[in-house]
């Protein structure tokens, strides 16, 4: 009985899931925001609360992170990540400081802490680079010469997740300094030989995981990658950098193969995360924290769109190409929700899951209006203003016909 009533509860989830994502499909955006109102509804609080089912759709949300993690590491190799790392550190740091700050800033202001603080912090300072993505090729930009800028700056956070999640993984397990401390050390640690092993022997790793049989590819490569990342957590590191550094290691045509083998389970496992995310947040727990979540999605889409404006800029990329480049950053999406997932499990702080569920709601909603919009209200408000300019100068003096007389006085000086 136990079984029919889990198969039961498990296909309807999954069934719900595929028709959302028709729906979203059709009207040409993210299913983000109905997966995580599906959990919602399923979860505590909500309209069918599950029971059977729970256990084995939390290890299905788990599968989730590891995959989108894995598929996003397969997206870049080595060499990518070098170059972006020496050439567009500096919009990275820019990013960092314009977008991680809000967050930790009204974490504090709301009397959070310090751990929900950086917790806060990272939820709003990361991008979703998979609805970004598909808001670029649905808008037809990938071609566009802002595009590469808009790319490395989500490298750029996402090679800065394998840094930032060993932290707050150390902080939410309320570790000493110094534990913190030989975490951060095995996760860099890691990372650094992951890249130095990619780069000089990338092919040898590919050819070893390669297969010509896609089952075969599809069984040790996520094997592989799931045997890493319990090893990672097991280390303390996090299992989503272990995925990720999998995805990095593996290129070419390996990683072409990969990538098209593993992406419906990731589309699957990552549509039940989201479900997962939202089954642990009473619905009832977010209209409280809604106009906080409306105020920092206000504030940090409005420096996103600063980030990549000066981005742009610093490519010499022209004024359109900056504010469609500024525009195309403001959605926050799978990275926020894992960040948050944390943190709900860790338990530091119960309105954090539902201000991040909300806020992300928000984002992943308005993001793709600002990435088709905003260079557009851009142009139409700087017409507006030299238009104002233009009417509010003063009308200026018609010129004076020169007469003979006027000539003489111009020529000597005036009259004697």
């Amino acid at each position: 009985m136990h079984s029919a009533v889990f198969l039961i509860e498990f296909g309807a989830i999954i069934l719900a899931l595929g028709l959302l994502g028709r729906f979203a499909g059709r009207f040409r955006f993210s299913p983000i925001p109905l997966y995580l109102l599906a959990g919602l509804a399923f979860g505590e609080g909500g309209l069918l609360p599950l029971g059977a089912s729970e256990e084995f759709v939390a290890i299905g949300a788990e599968i989730g992170v590891i995959l989108l993690l894995l598929m996003l590491g397969l997206e870049y190799t080595a060499s990518d990540l070098v170059s972006n790392l020496k050439t567009q550190y500096p919009a990275g740091l820019v990013d960092m400081g314009l977008n991680a700050v809000p967050g930790a800033i009204a974490a504090l202001l709301m009397g959070w802490g310090p751990v929900a603080a950086v917790v806060l912090a990272g939820v709003t300072w990361i991008s979703s680079s998979g609805v970004i993505a598909k808001v670029l090729n649905d808008l037809g930009r990938l071609g566009n010469r802002e595009t590469p800028v808009i790319l490395s700056i989500l490298v750029l956070e996402d090679l800065a997740m394998a840094v930032y999640l060993p932290i707050i993984t150390a902080l939410l397990a309320g570790v000493g300094w110094a534990a913190g401390s030989l975490t951060l050390g095995i996760a860099l640690g890691a990372a650094g030989l992951v890249l130095f092993l990619a780069v000089r022997y990338g092919r040898v790793i590919s050819r070893f995981v390669s297969s010509d049989d896609p089952e075969k590819l599809l069984l040790v490569v996520l094997g592989l990658t799931i045997l890493v990342a319990g090893i990672a957590q097991q280390l303390q590191v996090s299992a989503a950098v272990g995925a990720f550094l999998v995805g990095i290691a593996l290129s070419g045509e390996v990683a072409e193969g990969a990538h098209s083998l593993l992406a419906p389970l990731r589309d699957l496992f990552a549509a039940v995360f989201f479900v997962f995310f939202g089954l642990h947040t009473d619905p009832a727990s977010i209209p409280p924290v809604l106009l906080p979540a409306l105020v920092l999605a206000v504030v940090t889409a409005c420096t996103k769109i600063a980030t990549g404006y000066w981005a742009a800029r610093r490519a010499k990329i022209s004024v359109k190409g900056r504010w469609r480049a500024g525009g195309a950053l403001v959605a926050r999406g799978e990275f926020s929700i894992v960040i948050a997932g944390l943190a709900v499990t860790a338990g530091i702080e119960p309105s954090l899951g539902p201000l991040a569920t909300a806020y992300v709601l928000i984002l992943v909603i308005v993001g793709p209006l600002t990435a088709r919009f905003a260079q557009p209200v851009a142009a139409r408000l700087s017409r507006s203003r030299k238009a104002t300019v233009t009417v509010s100068l003063p009308p200026q003096r018609e010129p004076v016909p020169a007469t003979e007389d006027s000539l003489d006085g111009q020529g000597t000086g005036g009259r004697s």
